[in-house]
């Protein structure tokens, strides 16, 4: 099968390899019918993380087709169409129960985070629960709705998960950090939540527009004190909740820089610096909440039946469209910011 390879930092190529295999009696084949580049997977490409050269892609959001199940999987059947999420939750654990399967007891770690969806075909381990089954077949939807589909796999929920985290209630002033696919998801979380303004920190015209079809109420291009001060002008104060979409420490100083004291902070952004003020936060009574999205448990409970009675519309993240033997050239432009989430096709 194809499928891509991550060669070196700025290089992804597709190769044939060989099929994955059920290793597991909890595993599961999927055909993959759509595919994506995630914010997260430009970390390694354009050189932010280490990784090993000639290795698995980094992809881990898909929608597909059950191709084989193992033994012990009674949830799902050959031929039935799914979302793959980018998370493996046992959905019986502590964590899993109270709604935090992003992070699940069963599966610490890596073992609950999936890689490798940027194929033809993908092993999904842990799946007889992990899994989202979407009513009918592909070929019964537009375009544009798979392209929703596939925001649940990942960048939907995690959105979903800031504004959760941060605990958004109706009429709260709600400033979102980053501009992305995940920033923008937040955004409809936001809305969906009942925020009375929301304020994306934006400073591309095409994604503070889209930010306000969603339902963002401003937006500010300016940062660091100046971007504080601006939001302040916005919102008539400081905010209820900021919700960091980054991962960056400047992006988490903004997001603390624009709250009142007793302000929430719901957090999704992959950490990759840990600079966190203890002292501030304890002097003004700021909460700071998030992690790994619960992916499974969002779209069983709310997402999935947003997205299918159109009261949602991620899938607008996707900006533009890639076969899989242009893999290489979804990843150059979303890290050259030419697009805001590349979508792939999978034929």
């Amino acid at each position: 099968m194809k499928a891509a390879v991550f060669e070196e930092a700025g290089k992804v190529e597709v190769e044939d390899v060989a099929m994955p295999t059920i290793q597991d009696p909890e595993d599961v084949i999927i055909k993959v019918v759509r595919t994506c580049v995630c914010g997260s997977d430009l970390w390694a490409y354009s050189a932010g993380d280490a990784k090993e050269k000639h290795s698995v892609n980094d992809g881990h959001e898909a929608i597909g087709i059950v191709e084989e199940t193992g033994s012990a999987i009674t949830t799902v059947k050959k031929g039935d169409f799914v979302i793959v999420p980018f998370t493996h939750g046992c959905g019986h654990c502590a964590a899993c129960l109270a709604g935090y399967d992003g992070t699940c007891d069963n599966h610490p770690g890596y073992s609950n985070w999936g890689n490798g969806s940027q194929s033809e075909y993908v092993r999904f381990p842990y799946g007889n629960w992990a899994l989202v089954k979407v009513p009918g077949k592909p070929e019964d939807y537009t375009e544009g709705m798979l392209k929703n589909l596939l925001t649940l796999a990942d960048v939907m929920a995690t959105g979903y998960h800031a504004a959760r985290s941060a605990n958004v209630q109706p009429g709260d002033k709600v400033v979102v950090i980053g501009d992305g696919a995940v920033g923008q998801c937040a955004v409809i979380a936001a809305k969906m939540r009942g925020a009375s303004q929301i304020v994306i920190m934006s400073r591309h015209e095409d994604r503070q527009q889209m930010a306000l079809e969603s339902g963002a109420t401003a937006f500010v291009a300016e940062r660091g004190e100046e971007g504080i001060a601006k939001v302040k002008e916005i919102l008539g104060g400081e905010a209820d909740v900021a919700l960091e979409c980054v991962g960056s420490q400047a992006a988490m100083d903004q997001a603390l820089g624009v709250l009142h004291k007793g302000g929430r902070v719901g957090y999704v952004g992959v950490p990759h610096e840990d600079g966190l003020n203890m002292g501030m936060l304890f002097s003004h009574n700021i909460s700071v909440a998030g992690g790994s999205a619960s992916v499974t448990t969002y779209d069983k409970l709310v997402l999935l039946k947003a997205v299918l009675d159109g009261d949602i519309n991620p899938g607008k993240v996707f900006t533009k469209t890639y076969k899989l033997d242009d893999i290489n050239q979804a990843y150059r432009d979303m890290a050259d910011r030419k697009t805001i989430k590349s979508y792939v096709v999978v034929d």
